[in-house]
């Protein structure tokens, strides 16, 4: 396998000098494990203007050779470090789908979200795992009443793995276990980028047909690294009603669409779309304003998943980690409807 990525990678032109890189001594490191390969190359320039060509030509390639692969190149610049670079290894390979939960501001909803979309997949049959991803504000042990929860730590075959948090009969994984409820994250970005690393590639995941991840709201490293660190088979993004909160639904949708990080976007789910009173199940009040989600995805070519009205069975589910899909038949009805499109949607590829 080594030889075969060095004899695909001796074919891309280094264009300063006209020689490939790996006559340019570019290529540090080669890692693979399973279907995942992970390539190392180290200009000696800083900010090599030549770097983010050479890497998109080396992915191409080497997925153009080797079907089926998951490829990833980085990028390293100035003087190699003296210690070899760790082998490639991750506890992600038997998830079969992995969908970015996001949105572009805070305050939709999202986690509700997510924890009601997760339990509705596992309705249906599906075996469901959730990330939390959301550094500063996890919200996901609340959600389903493991907030004491402490992770355990397991052994196998020399590498050590995080047991995640089951509840509900879904698999969870938050740095909420690992901090005081009290305590604030002051961390800089680079410290939540490793952590959420060590919660991606150490949590002992198992078989999983859908793991969701609850990104922070907006867009960042966070988000960044999900994409960098994870193969998204599709993004779903939350907003309420009001103008505010779909302007801010514009940015997340571009950045799944920009060119280079290109996951498809299955659809938009407006939450808080309405309040139904319990004692008028027949009466709406838009309170954040109608359809506002609807009009920019008929605008944008964006599909509508669903929308979910304010009702009270849903602020008290999250309260008592017992979201509302699971307890609640109305609410497993909308979040049902909207899981079959999600489904629909990732298994032809959006």
């Amino acid at each position: 396998m080594e030889e075969q990525i060095k004899e695909v990678l001796s074919k891309i032109i280094y264009p300063e000098t006209g020689r490939n890189i790996l006559e340019e001594e570019l290529l540090e490191n080669i890692a693979s494990e399973g279907d995942k390969i992970a390539v190392t190359l180290r200009f000696r320039k800083v900010r090599d203007p030549f770097a983010l060509k050479i890497k998109t030509m080396a992915e191409d390639a080497l997925r153009a050779a080797l079907p089926g692969k998951e490829v990833f190149v980085l990028l390293k610049e100035g003087v190699a470090p003296k210690r070899p670079e760790p082998k490639l290894t991750t506890t992600t390979k038997n998830i079969a789908r992995v969908i970015a939960i996001a949105s572009g501001k805070g305050g939709v909803g999202k986690s509700t979200v997510t924890a009601n979309l997760a339990i509705a997949l596992r309705n249906m049959g599906f075996r469901v795992g959730i990330l939390d991803a959301d550094i500063y504000g996890p919200s996901q042990p609340k959600m389903f009443g493991c907030e004491d929860y402490l992770p355990d730590a397991v052994t196998e075959d020399g590498v050590d793995h995080i047991v995640p948090a089951e509840a509900l009969d879904i698999k969870l994984m938050s740095i909420g276990f690992f901090v005081k409820k009290t305590d604030a994250l002051l961390w800089r970005g680079a410290m939540a980028v490793n952590a959420l690393k060590q919660m991606i590639h150490q949590t002992k995941w198992g078989p999983l047909d859908f793991l969701l991840c609850d990104l922070p709201p907006g867009t960042g490293d966070i988000h960044l690294s999900i994409i960098g660190e994870l193969n998204l088979d599709a993004s779903v993004i939350v907003s309420t009603p009001q103008q505010i909160a779909v302007a801010d639904v514009v940015r997340g949708v571009e950045m799944f669409r920009n060119k280079s990080v290109n996951v498809p976007v299955a659809g938009i789910i407006e939450n808080m779309a309405w309040f139904t009173p319990e004692e008028l199940p027949d009466h709406r009040y838009y309170i954040f304003g109608k359809g506002g989600a609807r009009a920019y995805a008929e605008e944008h070519g964006v599909d509508l998943l669903g929308e979910v009205p304010i009702v009270q069975s849903i602020m008290e589910g999250g309260e008592e980690g017992q979201p509302a899909a699971g307890i609640d038949p109305r609410v497993e009805e909308w979040y049902r409807k909207i899981a079959e499109k999600v489904v629909e949607k990732v298994m032809k590829g959006c």
